[in-house]
């Protein structure tokens, strides 16, 4: 039987980047999933990924790339790497199920000398505390009859300049021979590889990006609720406060955050401090302030139509864009989907424009898709701009809309126009 170098269980996000550099570089990747549709779509060719076309996953399909729901494929596998959801569960902490179920399924088929590699963004101590004793039931010991790493993946979804291939790979071995078969392996298809002394250093590391990202997003976004009362333009502020060349970076507020990596990251190392016996303060108080905006967001479109004399009830409200960030199709965790919540609670006529979304519900409740943007906006007692899609004509939208809230200060204020 043919030996295969990487197999990817998981493949979504992170696991298909991974897979089409891999297959790049020569390797013979293999592709795990438990979800049929994924799997039947990606041996057809069509991705589902906005990072992955479908002429590159044609061209891994004739590099020898396949999808499979067959574990057995673990058994003839060099390299696993393990790049499954960790989400939150209903009560905040960290849901680590499917990273669980995808170990325990490398644990049956795990073979001597195998690498295994955990990319999942997770608390720090899990790939040693839950990864490694799953593994080791399978009467193999992790370091010595095969080998174990954490590697944070750092995929940005629509990043045009930066890739798996060109971002530094941060790789901890559960031994230091561990880590040298990972740093070795990811060698073959990444141009820098950082090695740090173990597992929890590198799980720190992604925590650590996300952490720094999520804090620094909470301050401007309370900034911004402050200085909209004091009179005070933030987003002018903030531009000349990025003029100092050391010592700033510059963040921008806007409706929430989005996506894994802000909303739910950070839940984790607060759940690993909350263990020691004490808040994470810093991050529980970012949540706060981060989850608070979608609501900021409706109360500013509730005064916007108060100084038109219009109430929210009833008023028709077009919000243009409700992926997470501009220029991709990935909803996840996005902020438009509180936002478009508490509009229809408060009995808003809502509809949506978004040229990477064809179909949008929230709650099971179906949100009209409006196809020709200048008659949407023209109609809608106030437009909401969400997410400044390339494909949006910004310049119409400022002439042609009643009323805008510009949550991400890309428009002109003026007597239509407000920033959030």
């Amino acid at each position: 039987m043919t030996e295969i170098d990487l197999a990817v269980i998981g493949l979504g996000y992170v696991g298909m980047p991974l897979a089409k550099e891999a297959a790049g570089a020569g390797l013979r990747v293999v592709g795990v999933d438990v979800d049929p549709r994924k799997v039947d779509a990606l041996n057809a060719g069509q991705s589902y990924i906005d990072d992955l076309t479908d002429a590159d996953l044609e061209h891994m399909l004739a590099n020898g790339f396949s999808a499979t729901l067959d574990e057995t494929v673990l058994a003839r596998s060099n390299t696993i790497v393990i790049c499954v959801p960790t989400p939150l569960d209903e009560d905040h902490r960290p849901d680590l199920s499917a990273v669980e179920g995808a170990t325990k399924t490398v644990a049956r088929n795990l073979g001597k000398g195998t690498l295994v590699v955990l990319e999942s963004t997770t608390w720090p101590g899990t790939t040693d505390e839950v990864a490694r004793p799953l593994l080791e039931s399978s009467g193999l010991v992790a370091g010595e009859d095969f080998h174990l790493a954490f590697s944070p993946e750092r995929i940005d979804p629509g990043n045009p300049k930066f890739g798996l291939h060109n971002t530094p790979k941060v790789v901890g071995g559960y031994t230091p021979t561990c880590r040298d078969r990972a740093t070795a392996f990811y060698n073959r298809f990444i141009e820098q590889v950082v090695p740090v002394s173990g597992t929890r250093e590198a799980e720190m590391a992604k925590l650590l990006e996300n952490t720094y990202r999520h804090v620094n997003i909470a301050l401007v976004n309370e900034m911004a609720i402050f200085c909209d009362e004091l009179g005070i333009d933030l987003w002018e502020s903030i531009e000349a406060a990025a003029t100092k060349p050391f010592g700033f970076q510059k963040f921008l507020p806007g409706p929430g955050v989005g996506g894994h990596c802000i909303p739910v990251d950070p839940s984790y190392l607060s759940y690993t401090v909350r263990k020691l016996g004490y808040p994470f303060r810093f991050v529980e108080l970012a949540q706060e302030i981060n989850e608070r905006m979608p609501s900021y967001v409706v109360a500013r479109v509730q005064r916007l139509l108060n100084s038109n004399k219009k109430p929210v009830n009833g008023a028709k409200v077009v919000m243009l864009g409700v992926t997470y960030k501009p220029d991709i199709a990935d909803e996840r965790e996005t902020p438009a989907l509180p936002v478009a919540r508490a509009l229809l609670e408060l009995g808003a006529e809502l509809s949506f424009a978004d040229p990477y979304v064809k179909e949008w519900s929230v709650d099971g409740t179906a949100v009209p898709r409006e196809e020709d943007l200048a008659e949407a906006v023209t109609n809608a007692d106030v437009t909401l701009l969400l997410q400044q899609h390339a494909a949006f004509d910004l310049d119409m939208v400022e002439a042609k809309a009643k009323l805008v809230l510009d949550t991400r200060g890309v428009l002109a204020e003026g007597e239509r126009v407000e920033r959030l």
